[in-house]
């Protein structure tokens, strides 16, 4: 039997009885739960090549791993933005109609035309601003969508209490999650270079360009979730405030931290012994050592001292984590961590000087 997507139902409404076996009391009974028709829509065919890419094969996972992927994904609610059409029974068909009609960014025409010509370091910063602008039917329009997909996917959520129904409604999930993100992620690139425009006026020498714009893509993310386009205004006006307010605030941050190691440096009082003049520590200098350490690690800010950690086998982490593990975990690129663990490094070692004249 297929489970009515647009709008699901109670949950004895998608539980059949057994093929060739009568209606009996306790008898385990089939799910079936098939691929929504409005899947095939060619509005969907770029976002659902997306999906493919981004699901895990879930049919992998034990019955036990299951369960505990199911119990997670009840802790953690999907955040949507309501509509009262999302209920109704050809809502996808209707939000899935109209073409979009997006821009493709320029480094896609430029490729099926040219050769790749040789990159430049910072070729990365140009192609983050290439994608087109919206417009107001196209930003609208992708809005209704990735919250129409989210609304699906916490439906679904809320009917993960039958073990047998665990593996085809967690794919489901994931699957309409995913497409979600797609849509989430055109709205995002094109309005990247409004992340560009309003943290460039932060930047000085203490605030570092691409410490502000990487938590600049992360303020927008977040009010991409929390933006409602049936207020009537554009997103740009809500995420510019959101965006001033952050890189002002992490502005001010930065200063209280260096205000914070400057001052309680004064407080250390390590005698930190030259490694070529002796390379052997006591167990009670060492224990002195650890406790320092993870004093001045306090100063770092979270991703550094995440980073540190992770990398050193410090504190809860009991292996040391590769850069490409930490970049999947962070979800951020490889360089990025080494630069962020880089600079962790050269903070803890400027504090070790200091530490050192006093």
């Amino acid at each position: 039997m297929t489970i009515n997507l647009t709008q699901p139902r109670a949950l004895n409404d998608v539980i059949a009885p057994a093929a060739n076996h009568p209606p009996v009391r306790n008898r385990s009974k089939v799910i079936v739960i098939r691929t929504p028709t409005w899947f095939a829509m060619p509005e969907l065919a770029e976002a659902m090549n997306y999906m493919r890419v981004r699901t895990s094969a879930l049919g992998l996972l034990s019955r036990k791993e299951l369960a505990l992927r199911a119990k997670n994904a009840q802790k953690h609610e999907i955040g949507f933005i309501s509509n009262s059409k999302f209920a109704a029974d050809n809502a996808a068909r209707q939000i899935f109609s109209a073409k979009l009609a997006l821009t493709p960014p320029k480094s896609q025409l430029d490729a099926a035309s040219e050769p790749p010509a040789p990159q430049h370091p910072t070729d990365h910063l140009g192609r983050l601003c290439e994608a087109s602008l919206l417009t107001q039917v196209q930003e609208s329009s992708l809005f209704e969508r990735m919250n129409f997909l989210r609304y699906q996917a916490a439906s679904h959520r809320a009917l993960l209490n039958n073990e047998a129904q665990l593996l085809p409604r967690l794919q489901l999930i994931d699957q309409l999650l995913a497409l979600a993100d797609w849509h989430r992620d055109r709205i995002i690139e094109a309005n990247t270079r409004l992340v560009f425009s309003v943290v460039k006026k932060f930047v000085n020498d203490n605030n570092r360009f691409d410490d502000l714009l990487s938590d600049g893509v992360v303020a927008l993310m977040h009010a991409v979730d929390k933006f409602d386009f049936e207020r009537g205004f554009r997103l740009s006006t809500y995420a510019t405030t959101v965006l001033r307010r952050n890189a002002y605030r992490e502005v001010v941050d930065n200063q209280e931290r260096r205000l914070k190691t400057a001052t309680g440096l004064h407080d250390l009082k390590i005698d930190i012994v030259d490694e070529q003049n002796d390379q052997r520590i006591g167990d009670s200098r060492w224990q002195r050592l650890r406790g320092r350490l993870g004093e001045m690690l306090s100063e770092l800010d979270r991703r550094e001292k995440f980073i540190i950690r992770a990398r050193f086998s410090l504190g809860s982490h009991r292996k040391v984590s590769t850069l490409q593990a930490l970049a999947n975990r962070l979800g951020v690129s490889k360089e990025r961590v080494r630069q962020l663990e880089q600079r962790g490094l050269e903070k803890l070692l400027l504090m070790a000087d200091k530490l050192e004249a006093v």
